[in-house]
């Protein structure tokens, strides 16, 4: 939906004022023109030398001008769909996301190491089924526009977990999907899957169903494998996000404007650095910008600077006209409860209020190591809150109702009016999990708690909700890509061994 700056005022929320973003700008082109960054992929070391930059082994130095001009290249606007639904073509633009600043869109994070069991409660390792599970979810959950699979497979070859993901993703949602990738071998297996859904390369390329999503690293840092994954995109029309820290005081500076330019620089010299290898290549840039934990040296998931500064890199973004990536609905709990509630409204109601675009990480536990279905169904319930408040309130003549306010007068009510009975609904927002019945009928219902009715949601899901089907033929042809795959990377050393 749209936020903060449309033709009405809504509510919003800034940080930055258009000359801090200037200086902040100034600031990171003064770093790539001075410092540089380290760029570990020959191609786009050949590609940001042939504009102009400085090269030194795999330190480049890049000018000003490089950085502008893949700016001005970069759409403002590129547009995400669900997969195809050739039964109900109707329906095909049901879940289509227009990825532009100040619009917001909400969706869960990927590779969580653990994953707590919707059956048992336990943490445990993520294994084959959760991504499906995970993508199932999301696609009964009215708020969440976009699915990643909240967790790394443990119990397949460790290379092609990635692969596998997004094979179950696809299979259990109609709604876009942002996949990553070890490899730009994987982004091809995965990119094959989704022509197979989509029927052929020109229609998935007429209608993209996933955007690939690859990060560089803090500070400074662009390595072979993220840039390749992302080169090979942008080759086959691949929308990109392209994300990245720092951590405060760890691989940045502890100030928050020497945070914003670390970010900054690695964002834009990517950003450029797709532009040259395929001018016009759909981008969203994004940043995950947690403070280090003063007593134990971690990234701290749930801190307020993260929803600060990501607000900062929000405001930078629509200045610059490039749709963001952030993150909300995360928290540091390890277990859903009354900390994990504060963090993830906290994250949720401000993203929405600074206009990021993609929000991901909903669902998050511990410092992004755990991925949770239930955190997934309180946040569908905060993000509707959320909502909202972003829709702020509309001041005209059909609003004002000095008619209708006079015909009642002085000590009248306004339930039995027809103009209430039509436009409460879109007026006051009803909830589907919070409680607002007296203590009588609550006490009569069962006397359940917020956890307890976001359980009961959980299994409801699960016991009831079937996504889409894919297309005749589609599963077959995964489950061939797939076979594929492990004959190519079967016999190969997991990642880390």
């Amino acid at each position: 939906m749209d936020t903060n700056y449309s033709a009405h005022q809504t509510p919003q929320f800034r940080v930055l004022s258009d000359r801090q973003i200037e200086k902040v700008y100034l600031a990171t082109l003064e770093c790539l023109n001075r410092t540089g960054v380290e760029v570990r992929n020959a191609e786009a070391r050949e590609l940001l030398a042939g504009a102009g930059a400085s090269v030194e082994g795999s330190r480049l130095r890049i000018p000003p001008h490089i950085i502008q001009d893949g700016v001005a290249a970069a759409p403002r606007s590129f547009t995400l769909w669900g997969r195809p639904l050739s039964e109900l073509r109707r329906q095909d633009g049901k879940h289509r996301i227009q990825v532009v600043p100040d619009r917001v869109y909400f969706g869960p994070g990927p590779t969580c190491t653990y994953f707590v069991d919707p059956e048992t409660g336990e943490r445990r390792k993520v294994r084959r089924g959760d991504p499906g599970l995970t993508a199932r979810v999301c696609d009964a959950l009215e708020h969440i526009d976009y699915v990643m699979g909240l967790g790394l497979i443990s119990d397949v070859t460790p290379t092609l977990a990635p692969v596998y993901e997004y094979a179950e993703m696809v299979a259990n949602t109609g709604k876009p999907i942002l996949p990553w990738a070890y490899s730009a071998a994987h982004v091809s297996d995965i990119y094959q899957m989704a022509v197979a859904v989509s029927g052929s390369e020109a229609a998935f390329r007429q209608r993209p169903h996933f955007a690939i999503f690859a990060t560089f690293q803090s500070p400074l840092v662009h390595t072979d494998e993220d840039l390749a994954k992302v080169l090979w995109a942008a080759e086959h029309d691949i929308p990109i996000v392209y994300l990245g820290g720092p951590s405060l005081g760890a691989s940045s500076p502890v100030t928050g404007a020497s945070a914003l330019v670390v970010y900054l620089a690695a964002a834009l010299s990517g950003l450029a650095i797709i532009q040259l290898k395929r001018r016009g290549a759909p981008v969203c840039i994004g940043g995950v910008p947690q403070a280090m934990d003063l007593r134990n040296g971690r990234p701290a998931y749930g801190s307020p600077e993260m929803s600060l500064l990501g607000a900062a890199m929000a405001d930078i973004s629509r200045w610059l006209g490039i749709p963001f990536m952030g993150t909300a609905g995360a928290s540091e709990a390890k277990q859903l409860d009354l900390q994990a509630a504060i963090e993830s409204t906290m994250q949720v109601l401000l993203s929405g209020l600074s206009g990021a675009t993609l929000v991901h990480d909903a669902g998050f536990l511990d410092c992004a190591d755990i991925g949770s279905l239930e955190s997934l169904v309180m946040n569908d319930e905060i993000i509707a809150m959320t909502r909202r408040i972003l829709r702020g309130v509309v001041v005209n003549e059909n609003t004002l109702l000095l008619d209708l306010i006079d015909r009642v007068g002085p000590g009248g009510h306004f339930m039995a009016e027809r103009h209430t009975a039509k436009h409460c609904r879109a007026e006051i927002w009803v909830p589907t999990l919070l409680d607002r019945e007296p203590w009588e009928t609550w006490q009569a219902a069962g006397a359940q708690t917020m956890l307890e009715r976001i359980r009961a949601r959980l299994r409801e899901i699960l016991a009831t909700h079937r996504p889409p089907p894919l297309p005749a033929g589609a599963a077959e042809k995964i489950e061939a890509i797939l076979q594929a795959a492990e004959a190519r990377e079967g016999q190969v050393p997991g990642i880390g061994d």
